[in-house]
């Protein structure tokens, strides 16, 4: 079956490239995998602004960094398409309309969190989430695992990613470093295994030539230069330096606010497999290092995070909004203000890297498109992240059913209701194809009806 071929599109106007930005920045819900496929629908197979290949090579160098890969995304296409500026606008865009929505959200949850109304509706969306968490393991697997009979490389990638993160406790970087030795031994020995399959080509043959085609030359401002590379690098440590220098002079190394913005730039640079991959990390250090905020209201704020558009990991910013609330930054005067001063750090922290990895190593990803000895590495990698986020379903899976502990009386201690609601938000989500938010607003009707009729 042949498609007409649709003419290649023009430039994209600037203005055009901006309102569609700032439309994805309010439905960009789903997390990294629904966003991801958003973008993927948008920009590859209605308006075509780039390739399949070209987005996919871009997409795992974004798993492979530290980080949100889905904003990442979006500022390596903007940066492609408009330069610098462009980039900066896209990932920006991603970010903003989240962290308004989430601090006001957050405001709710620490001034009416204890209401038995918001009690109910967090009980229900709470194994929505570990739901999400296990469909985002489907998606992602889908696209990355291929015939594990004809390339079971990937497939053992993802397992091993599993047992090492999981059971075994192995920190992530180590995961990473082993999952690209093993993509680059395989580009090497058996090029078949991380090989792009068809795919590419029937998405080309069915909507036509993009703006950024698979053959489209590296626009000049995306080639590697000496003096860009420079520029940007001295950019990002002043951005960092500045308030961080601010913070230092104003409250010290042991301030709250301090703490926090160093506790963000961590995660921003030690982390790696993207929103999913993060969450183990700022739980550890949040919940059981800082002491910020409590295990069950970590597990709130993610729900929070599922449920507003933007990407998972800003999950940091009802970290911080809670932590500056408790530690009362500001005085016990201007509680809001200090908590949304917190939430702006946090956001500021974490995602400045982001910008800094995509604007200085854009020209050398851009360089690699179609070679396979540094293309292999990434896919390789990307097999790694599905393991991990596996891991991490399974944690949330455990605290949905066993909210106090395995050992203090299985099985009689699980928590049936929660663990149905999981059971229904997963089969709504992977069977029947149901959108994130419908699925969240009937599992916080269905914990709110459970526990208003004392079942839960």
């Amino acid at each position: 079956m042949t498609f007409p071929m649709a003419e290649k599109p023009a430039s994209v106007p600037f203005r055009e490239a901006l309102a569609f930005w700032l439309k994805l920045g309010f439905i960009s819900f789903g997390g990294p995998a629904g966003q991801i496929a958003i973008m993927h629908r948008e920009l590859v197979e209605q308006k075509r602004w780039i390739s399949e290949k070209r987005f996919l090579h871009a997409l795992n160098y974004c798993m492979m960094l530290p980080g949100p890969e889905a904003q990442q995304l979006a500022t390596y296409i903007g940066w492609l398409m408009h330069r610098r500026w462009g980039g900066i606008v896209a990932g920006a865009l991603f970010v903003l309309p989240s962290l308004f929505i989430l601090i006001a959200l957050s405001w709710v949850y620490v001034v009416f969190g204890d209401v038995p109304l918001v009690a109910g509706l967090f009980y229900g969306m709470k194994p929505a989430v570990a739901a999400i968490v296990v469909q985002a393991v489907y998606r992602i697997g889908s696209k990355t695992l291929r015939n594990p009979i004809k390339a079971p490389v990937p497939w053992a990638v993802a397992a091993i990613s599993f047992i090492a993160i999981a059971v075994l406790g192995v920190p992530f970087p180590w995961v990473v470093l082993g999952a690209a030795l093993t993509g680059g031994l395989c580009a090497k020995f058996a090029p078949g295994q991380f090989a792009a399959g068809d795919a590419h080509g029937m998405v080309a043959a069915a909507h036509g030539p993009a703006l950024i085609d698979d053959d489209t030359p590296t626009p000049e401002h995306a080639r590697f230069s000496k003096s860009r590379l420079a520029t940007v690098l001295v950019m990002g440590v002043l951005l960092w330096l500045l308030p961080m220098g601010a913070l230092l002079a104003w409250q010290g190394w042991g301030g709250a606010l301090s703490q926090m913005s160093w506790f963000f730039t961590k995660a921003a640079l030690l982390t790696f497999g993207g929103a999913y991959a993060v969450l183990p990390y700022v739980y550890q250090g949040a919940v059981e290092q800082f002491g910020w905020l409590t295990g069950p209201q970590m597990i709130d704020g993610l729900a929070l995070g599922e449920t507003t558009p933007g990407p998972l990991i800003m999950v940091v910013a009802f970290v911080g909004f809670v932590g500056g609330w408790t530690r009362q930054v500001l005085g016990p005067d201007a509680l809001f203000l200090g908590a949304a001063l917190a939430a702006t750090l946090a956001t500021w922290f974490t995602f400045l890297p982001s910008f800094v990895f995509i604007l200085a190593g854009g020209p050398l990803v851009e360089s690699t498109h179609g070679k396979l000895h540094f293309t292999a590495p990434l896919a390789a990698i990307t097999a790694a992240v599905v393991g991990v986020i596996a891991s991490l379903a399974l944690f949330f899976t455990v605290h949905v059913a066993l909210p106090a502990g395995v050992e203090t009386g299985f099985p009689s201690n699980v928590a049936w209701p929660a663990l149905a609601i999981m059971v229904a938000a997963g089969i709504a989500l992977l069977r029947y194809k149901v959108g994130v938010i419908p699925v969240m607003a009937a599992c916080a009707v269905a914990g709110l009806l459970l526990r208003g009729s004392g079942l839960a």
